[in-house]
């Protein structure tokens, strides 16, 4: 009898059917860990946020696995298109790395848009989605 269960499970786990069973699929996952896992996705997921100035209004506009990707997103016409012109510096150029005014943590400029349709500036910067609770 115990040759054959031996068989048995021997055939299981060459056929893969004994790794069906995940732990992110498994009905004992607890709260706790569920929460650490967003913990975790929130410390690496940076974000896109935007400061309206008329009416103020701060929202999250996109999420993004880096920094430079968010960034690199609003380039070339797209954060123009979504906000309005973007402010320059007195050289005509966009802002750079130099020109921050934002926290220190932060390797990129925080990006200034005239805004459409009378809403004032826009502000938009890159950061962690976990320092921006409540967003």
């Amino acid at each position: 009898m115990m040759k054959w269960i031996f068989i048995i499970v021997i055939a299981l786990s060459l056929s893969g059917c004994a790794d069906v069973a995940d732990a992110e699929d498994s009905p004992t996952t607890t709260t706790s860990e569920q929460q650490t896992r967003t913990a975790d996705a929130s410390a690496t997921t940076w974000i896109a946020v935007v400061l309206r100035w008329r009416p103020i209004n701060r929202v999250i506009d996109k999420e993004f696995s880096t920094e430079v990707a968010c960034w690199n997103y609003y380039e070339n016409g797209i954060g123009d298109s979504k906000f309005g012109p973007q402010v320059l510096d007195h050289q005509n150029n966009p802002p750079t790395k130099e020109y921050n005014f934002g926290p220190d943590y932060l390797e990129y400029p925080i990006r200034i848009y005239r805004g459409l349709k009378g809403e004032g500036q826009v502000w938009l910067t890159c950061d962690l989605k976990g320092r921006n609770q409540g967003l």
